[in-house]
């Protein structure tokens, strides 16, 4: 299934390749419906995921910037050198108006939303009633919706291009309220909802197309946007639809979600609800990888390559390091450490001890470049030796992306029940996560349960169980914003209330004569 289209652009998008090498190429790329040579919706459908994988915004270093490196739980890592302008534009709040990554995060989203617009464009002019192509009309709804909820949260007011065009022109648009691009994902959403499937099961009950979103995928990113706007009721709602479903339960333990091996136990389970996916044959053949896990895995300067498993990004930082408890099982399943066992099957390792790491020996051979790292993304060993990608330049592409899972929607809902007064069903959500928390480790007393005392005690519960259960995973940035939390947490790194939202690219201010008009304070 990698079926990848060129995407209609315009004069308002930026065209960004990136790699090792990282440039950017303003050149405009263009395209008809004839370029589909009138392909099957399914086909275009298969494109949008295809798409998904390959897109840096939405697969590795540009999506890692702009959703976790932000926070105070994660940083850049890598080496000194490597991307070193990271760590001014999104650890200090330093942001720029023109770089690889942020022009490409910007030009991304758009083209995903203008394959959407094409696959729409194709539906409507087909008249399509069938239960199979009203299904892709679902994707392509919830991918459109998916990408404008990427781009508000992170630029606040964007254009709202929300047809296909095939006129470069066409595409020059001022920017949309909030409101208007929150309008348009509620309407994909709608949508998405009623057309896509409750699963892809066949008659025996088995997944036909793992990955695929569903009706719950709808409704999970639905709740989501309510919950940015603080509209309770609608998050309660639809958060009880995706649990009323019986379609989604937590894995027994929290290890369990991250297994990414031979036997691939991790993948697309009980929790997963949106899942970008990521496959890798003996020996690299055949390669549908998503570089999701390689931009992440631990890197190793110096003559000794054994452990350059990736390219180290995304790491955590010494303040969640020293926040966190250590009767959490969770920590220890989070955060695997230079220098130390990585505790085996049990916390989520292999039985490895890692090199060290020594600030003054960074680069030197037998030394790792940074002290913490994600093991939500560690690599297997046997999957290395399975696949050949056992260094940097492709290191564990065989990961998935684990994009909406149900502990996301019993949090949304144990909030969204607290702010509407009911503490009684706030507790018991919250309780499902922690238990499953609680029983990954050997402590029955670890994390005891959290009774209702008052809607603020409670709403800090919340805010810490969402901090500890998401680590790494790219929530607490837009979080600490949503709270109201940001200057608080981050003050101190040089955040301030404007860096909410990021400038939008100069170079699609300036290819657009100036239709486009920057964000207020940049």
């Amino acid at each position: 299934m990698k079926l990848i289209f060129s995407a209609s652009t315009s004069l308002l998008l930026i065209v960004v390749l990136s790699g090792c090498e990282k440039f950017l190429d303003r050149k405009p790329l263009t395209a008809t419906l004839d370029d589909l040579h009138q392909g099957t919706l399914e086909a275009q459908s298969f494109g949008l995921y295809s798409n998904l994988r390959s897109l840096a915004g939405f697969s590795t270093l540009p999506w890692l910037d702009f959703n976790s490196i932000r926070d105070d739980d994660a940083q850049k890592g890598s080496s000194t050198t490597d991307g070193a302008e990271i760590n001014a534009e999104f650890e200090t709040f330093q942001y720029t108006k023109n770089d690889w990554a942020t022009n490409t995060y910007w030009s991304d989203h758009y083209t995903m939303i203008n394959l959407a617009n094409k696959e729409l464009y194709f539906a409507d002019s087909l008249q399509v009633t069938d239960d199979a192509s009203l299904r892709n009309v679902g994707e392509a709804h919830f991918f459109r919706a998916y990408s404008f909820f990427e781009l508000v949260k992170a630029y606040g007011e964007v254009p709202l291009i929300n047809f296909y065009y095939t006129n470069p022109a066409d595409g020059v648009q001022p920017k949309a309220s909030v409101d208007a691009i929150y309008a348009q994902i509620d309407a994909d959403l709608d949508t998405a909802s009623m057309y896509l499937p409750l699963n892809w099961n066949d008659a025996n009950g088995n997944n036909q197309y793992p990955g695929r979103v569903t009706s719950g995928s709808a409704k999970t990113l639905w709740a989501q946007t309510y919950l940015f706007r603080k509209q309770w009721d609608k998050v309660k709602e639809l958060c009880s639809e995706v649990i009323n479903s019986g379609q989604y339960s937590l894995v027994p333990k929290f290890y369990d979600v991250w297994k990414d091996g031979l036997n691939g136990d991790g993948k697309n389970s009980t929790e997963s609800i949106f899942e970008m996916q990521a496959t890798i044959g003996q020996n690299g053949t055949p390669n549908y990888g998503v570089q999701w896990g390689t931009s992440q895995n631990v890197r190793q300067g110096g003559a000794d390559v054994s452990w350059n498993l990736g390219w180290g990004w995304n790491v955590p930082t010494q303040k969640l390091q020293d926040a966190w408890d250590n009767s959490d099982p969770r920590k220890s399943m989070t955060i695997l450490y230079s220098g130390q066992f990585d505790g085996g099957a049990s916390e989520g390792g292999y039985g490895a001890t890692l090199p060290p790491y020594n600030k003054d020996s960074l680069g030197k051979s037998g030394f790792l470049d940074q002290p913490y790292w994600s093991k939500k993304v560690y690599s297997d060993p046997a999957m290395r030796a399975y696949t050949g990608q056992i260094n940097s330049s492709g290191g564990a592409d065989w990961i998935n992306h684990r994009i909406l899972r149900y502990a996301d929607v019993l949090l949304m809902m144990a909030e969204a029940s607290n702010e509407t007064g009911d503490g009684a069903t706030a507790a018991a959500m919250l309780e499902q996560v922690r238990a499953r928390a609680r029983n990954s480790g050997t402590d029955p007393d670890a994390l005891p349960y959290i009774a209702y005392s008052n809607q603020a005690q409670m709403r800090t519960a919340i805010k810490n169980e969402r901090r500890w259960e998401f680590a790494m995973e790219g929530y607490r940035f837009y979080d600490l914003v949503r709270w109201g939390d940001a200057v608080s947490a981050l003050g101190s790194l040089g955040y301030q209330p404007r860096n909410a939202w990021y400038p939008i690219p100069q170079p699609a201010i300036d290819l657009s004569g100036g239709v486009l008009v920057q964000n207020p304070n940049y």
